[in-house]
This record gives structure tokens, C-alpha cells and sequence, in this order.
């Protein structure tokens, strides 16, 4: 398990696929928003947590194809399937190696972006928090995903279509703690169930994601 993280984790980086294409949709994002908004500070301190929680959704998409794309093409799908190691566990590795280019890269570059949406000093922990708590989710719930896709030609956007529905409770949950946070109030409900969400896609997902791959590859 370990050394095929570390493979996927070269992989990305080599492509710059998932760190860099992320980051830098992100970036676009929080740059556009008070170009289409207005420059009120009111109003963007506002809308910064709900605006930077949606922006690392769309950027997780971006990269989503790419997590069984390359195995399949270059049949190391079919290896991996009949190795030794569990295809559940492949999943679980898939999806972490995903979370760590894509996720954790948005959740760290989520404070800094802030500052460009005038986000109230009180709402920084809470955003870095909710993000910390729904990403995994968002690269557990992409790596089912990209497992029902593989194998299908310019899958990309199908891939969005069939995902896009699964990522609104995170959404909702994840952008309820950050602005509930900014504004000082209470936040153990909509964090609850965020962490729940996490959990039980975490704890499912890749069972489900590995049946479905078995699948595909017959």
C-alpha cells in the first residue's frame, strides 16, 4: 500500500495534473468573485466562506478522472486487481493519494485566498477546520466516481454529472461550519454531521468502489 501511494503521489506531481491544476482554479476563483460581486467588503466577508468552500469542490473535480485513468490505459488497472492487495484497499489508497494532492494543498491555500475575499479574522479556524473534515469525503466520493467511469471515452464530464449530486450534503454541511464560525455562532450540529458524512463514505465508499471496478474490468 505504501509504495503504491508513493507511486500515485510521483505521478501526480510529475503531471502536475492534480496539485497544480487545483490550486490554480482555486486561485482563478477567488480572484473572479469580486470582479462579478463587487468590491464591497460587506458583502464579500459575507459570502467568502460559502464562495472558498465551492471553489475547492470544483477544483477536487478537475482532477477526478485522472485517479484510474492512467492505470487503465496503461493496463496496471488489471495488475493491480489481481494482486495480492485487496481492490478495496487500492480504492482507499487512490483516494488518499487524491486527497493529498487536491485536498490538502486546497485546505492549506484556503486561509491565504481568504484574505482576498476579505473572510473576518473569527472565520479562518472554522474554514480550515470544515475543509480538513469534508475533503476526504470529496476524494472518497470522487475515487466511486472515477470508478464508474473508467474505461469510458472523454468520461470527464459524466464523471461531474454522477458525482456533482453526492458532494451537496459535504457542500452544504462544509460551508454551514465556516459561516456559522465567521459569525459566532454555534457550530457541534452542522460539524457533527459534516464528520459523519466523512466517516461513512470513508467507512463504505471503497468497498463500493472496488465492486464496481471488478466490474468494469470483466
Amino acid at each position: 500500500m505504501k509504495a503504491l501511494l508513493l507511486r500515485d503521489l510521483k505521478l501526480s506531481f510529475r503531471s502536475g495534473g492534480g496539485f497544480g491544476l487545483g490550486l490554480a482554479f482555486f486561485l482563478i476563483v477567488a480572484i473572479l468573485v469580486p470582479f462579478g460581486v463587487g468590491p464591497e467588503n460587506d458583502l464579500l466577508s459575507k459570502i467568502a466562506a460559502g464562495v472558498l468552500w465551492l471553489g475547492a469542490l470544483l477544483a477536487c473535480l478537475l482532477s477526478l478522472d485522472r485517479i484510474f485513468a492512467l492505470d487503465w490505459e496503461d493496463g496496471s488497472l488489471d495488475l493491480l486487481a489481481t494482486s495480492p492487495l485487496p481492490l478495496e484497499a487500492v480504492c482507499a489508497v487512490k483516494a488518499l493519494a487524491h486527497w493529498l494532492t487536491t485536498g490538502l494543498p486546497l485546505t492549506l491555500a484556503a486561509p491565504i485566498l481568504g484574505l482576498l475575499l476579505s473572510l473576518p479574522e473569527s472565520g479562518y479556524v472554522w474554514l480550515i477546520t470544515s475543509l480538513l473534515l469534508g475533503t476526504p469525503a470529496l476524494s472518497v466520493i470522487g475515487t466511486f466516481g472515477a470508478a464508474l467511469t473508467v474505461g469510458i471515452k472523454r468520461g470527464g464530464l459524466l464523471l461531474s454529472l454522477l458525482v456533482l449530486p453526492l458532494y451537496v450534503p459535504t457542500l452544504i454541511f462544509g460551508a454551514e461550519v465556516a459561516r456559522r464560525g465567521t459569525e459566532g455562532l454555534a457550530v457541534n450540529g452542522p460539524l457533527a454531521l459534516l464528520a459523519g458524512i466523512s466517516l461513512a463514505v470513508i467507512a463504505i465508499l471503497p468497498f463500493v468502489s472496488a465492486l464496481v471496478l471488478r466490474i468494469n474490468l470483466r
